[in-house]
């Protein structure tokens, strides 16, 4: 497996992928070019025979000095517990210490337990929201009306 910056071109080979991977839940629209063009510094691709298997599209945070940001992960689905997923995070967190990060953020539905689950495996801590849904704690409408989410934070060492 090789890791890699990721590339503006990237968008057309990850985009098709991205609704597939995730089961067919319309996924696509949250991950635009602009993180492609924009984010290549701190966003990564993994290949496998050249075959893209996985990225991970992340940023530094312009408000926040310390922090750091992971938008989208995916892995494709036949490679998954093959710690592709845990390679690109590590690579990740890599990249953004060297400029002096020591926090990094990201965000998900509550509906996506493998999600909350993997999160909470890396390290991170689920944030304090303002309702609970089976036992996580949620952020109501964070997203907009009806689009609740889970934030994580994680201090890197």
């Amino acid at each position: 497996m090789k890791i890699r910056s990721v590339r503006g071109s990237d968008y057309y080979a990850i985009s098709p992928l991205i609704n597939v991977w995730w089961g067919g839940r319309q996924m696509s629209d949250k991950l635009p070019k602009l993180f492609f063009d924009h984010f290549t510094n701190t966003s990564f691709v993994a290949e496998k025979d050249g075959e893209i298997i996985g990225f991970l599209i992340g940023f530094l945070s312009q408000s926040h000095p310390h922090e750091a940001y992971i938008h989208f992960v995916g892995v494709h689905p036949d490679y998954r517990k093959h710690h592709i997923g845990k390679t690109l995070y590590n690579e990740f967190f890599n990249e953004v210490k060297q400029t002096g990060r020591k926090i990094v953020r990201c965000v998900t539905s509550p509906v996506n337990k493998v999600s909350i689950a993997y999160h909470t495996k890396m390290g991170f801590k689920m944030e304090a929201g303002d309702k609970t849904i089976d036992g996580v704690p949620v952020f109501t409408d964070y997203d907009g009306p009806n689009q609740d989410r889970v934030l994580f934070v994680k201090q890197l060492v």
